[in-house]
């Protein structure tokens, strides 16, 4: 059979396994109990095979986490030693986070040390960045707030283990854990805000060093965070593994339950960053008065692009010709777009205010508002620099539960729907920098508004011809 038919048969297997499981569970059929069994797991094979010709780790991750469903729910004993699947990959997961984060930062903002040549146009952009990110924070807390789709998943035992690690603390006892001590002490604690700081004041003092010293540690710092993002993608390939043990284990342990609560996670996402798009980022571009239909006909191809690859990097390079192309200078795309990548990740940051404050609830932790507001303006600050990868944000959002004194299962429960999440925030994030080009360049008056794109077609002409 060839390979583009095998994915379909395979889904077609796991529908009648399912119906046979309904019809048998509801006494409409009379079979034995090893019966439907046996069909589920047939029809995991059946996946499993469709998908191995593949070889794309989005559908690895699915299988495994369907198995790791069914074996939750068919051994729960075996099930629950899967368990060190999870923590394997999580550790792994955290001995990327402090110099990922740590390279990114630096980089962002040392790498930038050139706004004073950039001027005004600089400053803008970094403050519409951060109010419209800002945005995004509160949009994403006030939809888990609303929908508190993590709410009932915690047990008695997670619940008090988690809240005996988090004692009460002042005021003073926050802002002081802000500031590092020790850099290797924060980085061997997984202090994640401490290294947040060191990266900051450190980039800072790069950006201020003469140009060839300056230039040797941003040229050390751009060739660690790009290992940092290959080490990224070797781990990641780990993830069925934790992914399948992680949900092998939360079934086995806790039942049906937790995916409920991700698929209404699920929805509580689709739902805020609909949200945003339509009471944030289009009332900007009527202000800034953005040509709607040229801007959506120019955008419709890098957002189709970011959605299908999750990856904003992929976008880019149309992105940024798609915004010459309706009237927006090069030399403001070509600042305020790879700018943007650091800095203005609206739907990577409405993602993670919604995934903390979901792993809060669902270990059964309350959090006052303020307390969410440190967390996720934490978050904000450490996912500067990480649009390009995708599923980086899990990195993230790992180390900032830890450093809240949080438990890690419950971001294994959104791994397992991950993928789907992923497609919606990068194409938010997309959507926002080249929103972001636009207004900047109303903003300092070169906004061209009969600008027809001559040059667009012809870039996009010529290849097309020389393949001919």
């Amino acid at each position: 059979m060839p390979k583009s038919r095998l994915l379909p048969v395979a889904i077609i297997c796991l529908v009648i396994a399912g119906l046979i499981t309904l019809l048998s569970a509801n006494h409409v059929l009379a079979l034995p109990a090893a019966v439907p069994v046996a069909v589920r797991w047939a029809a995991l094979l059946a996946v499993a095979a469709a998908v191995a010709p593949r070889r794309s780790l989005t559908l690895w991750i699915v299988v495994s986490m369907l198995v790791g469903i069914e074996l939750g729910h068919d051994a729960p004993g075996v099930a629950m030693s899967l368990k060190v699947l999870s923590d394997a990959f999580l550790r792994l997961v955290k001995t990327i986070i402090a110099p990922l984060v740590f390279a990114t930062l630096v980089v962002g903002i040392a790498g930038h040390a050139n706004l004073k040549q950039v001027g005004r146009m600089g400053l803008k952009a970094l403050v519409y960045f951060e109010i419209v990110t800002t945005f995004a924070l509160f949009i994403g807390l006030a939809a888990i707030n609303l929908t508190k789709a993590g709410v009932g998943i915690s047990q008695a035992g997670v619940k008090e283990e988690a809240l005996a690690a988090a004692p009460p603390q002042t005021a003073a006892d926050i802002i002081l854990h802000i500031f590092p001590e020790n850099i290797a002490k924060s980085v061997a604690e997984g202090q994640v805000l401490q290294v947040v700081i060191f990266a900051i004041l450190f980039a800072i003092g790069v950006a201020l060093t003469p140009e060839e010293p300056r230039r040797r540690m941003l040229n050390f710092c751009e060739s660690l965070s790009e290992v940092m993002f290959k080490f990224t993608n070797v781990v990641m390939y780990f993830a069925p593994l934790g992914v399948g043990g992680a949900l092998a284990y939360t079934v086995g342990k806790m039942g049906f339950a937790p995916l409920l609560n991700a698929f209404q996670l699920l929805l509580t996402l689709y739902g805020a960053l609909i949200a945003f798009v339509l009471l944030v980022l289009l009332p900007v571009a009527l202000l800034a008065r953005v040509p709607l239909r040229r801007f959506i006909a120019a955008v419709a191809e890098p957002v189709s692009i970011a959605f299908a690859t999750t990856s904003s990097e992929a976008a880019l390079p149309r992105a940024m010709e798609a915004m010459e192309g309706i009237g927006v200078p090069r030399r403001i795309v070509a600042f305020v777009m790879p700018t943007g990548y650091s800095f203005n990740l609206d739907g990577t940051t409405l993602y993670l205010s919604l995934a903390a404050v979901f792993v809060a609830q669902a270990a059964g932790v309350p959090l006052s508002f303020s307390q969410q507001l440190l967390m996720v303006f934490t978050l904000m600050l450490t996912s500067k620099g990480v649009a390009g990868v995708p599923r980086a944000s899990l990195v993230i959002l790992l180390a900032t539960v830890a450093s809240f004194n949080l438990p890690a299962w419950p971001v294994f429960i959104i791994l397992g729907i991950d993928a789907l999440m992923d497609m919606a925030r990068t194409a938010t994030n997309v959507l926002g920098n080249c929103l972001a080009t636009a207004v900047v360049a109303r903003w300092e008056g070169e906004f061209v508004d009969d600008y027809r794109g001559p040059d667009l077609t012809a870039a996009v002409e010529q290849p097309q011809t020389v393949e001919n």
